[in-house]
């Protein structure tokens, strides 16, 4: 190879066939990796995530570039769309997962963590968060699911706060997922396991949370005269 060639370390996007799994289209994308991408509204356009934190917009007709922004500080491990398509979150190696728009790639919000996150999944049916990760496997020395920090992490939509945590992986999460009709999700893990969470009765009546230093999620309810409230002059 000539070394002032430098064509032969684009990162390339291909789109098939389904009938024949034949490419029908090839396109060149940066010199960093693709490593995550997921279709856009009716199908018009397709939205890549890289291994340098950029995402790309591609036509899915021409393959032509629409839009390229770079939100994140490192690489990008998971896209997943909501479900009506308006919008996506990114999981990323830089502790943060963040909402954009479907269609500008608007930055909308941004969810923290301490640890790089692997995977995110937008709730069908509420304004709810879940993100899963934790350190990175090669720095794994503990088999104590609170030091390595292996919980699934739920954040409110909205308010970017967490609001609870779910154990069950002795590992990092590779992957989560809400089922369609919002009852329940699923994880995947560094340890092999597939885990099938349904929530409690609990969390469909959810209002309002607040967590404090103590470590504790409390949820609260209000009373009737709470919605009977006038304010006085």
């Amino acid at each position: 190879r000539d070394i002032k060639d430098k064509s032969w370390m684009q990162s390339l996007f291909f789109l098939f066939l389904t009938e024949n799994n034949e490419p029908y289209m090839k396109i060149p994308c940066s010199d960093s990796k693709i490593t995550s991408a997921v279709w856009g509204p009716l199908g018009e356009f397709i939205i890549a995530g890289h291994e340098n934190g950029e995402l790309n917009q591609f036509s899915a007709k021409s393959g032509e570039q629409l839009s390229n922004i770079k939100e994140h500080t490192k690489q990008i491990n998971d896209i997943q769309t909501s479900r009506d398509m308006t919008m996506f979150i990114t999981a990323s190696k830089d502790n943060t997962a963040k909402l954009f728009d479907c269609t500008s790639l608007e930055h909308l919000k941004t969810f923290r963590t301490e640890r790089p996150v692997n995977s995110a999944a937008l709730s069908p049916i509420f304004d709810h968060v879940v993100l899963g990760g934790g350190q990175e496997a090669m720095d794994v020395t503990t088999t104590s699911t609170r030091i390595g920090k292996f919980e699934a992490r739920f954040f409110h939509l909205a308010f970017e706060e967490e609001f609870g945590r779910v154990k069950g992986h002795f590992g990092p999460i590779n992957s989560v997922a809400f089922h369609p009709d919002g009852k329940s999700y699923s994880s995947g893990g560094e340890d092999g396991y597939v885990r099938i969470h349904y929530f409690d009765p609990q969390y469909f009546e959810f209002d309002y949370s607040s967590g404090g230093e103590d470590g504790y999620v409390r949820i609260h309810y209000f009373d009737p005269q709470y919605f009977e409230f006038e304010f006085e002059a």
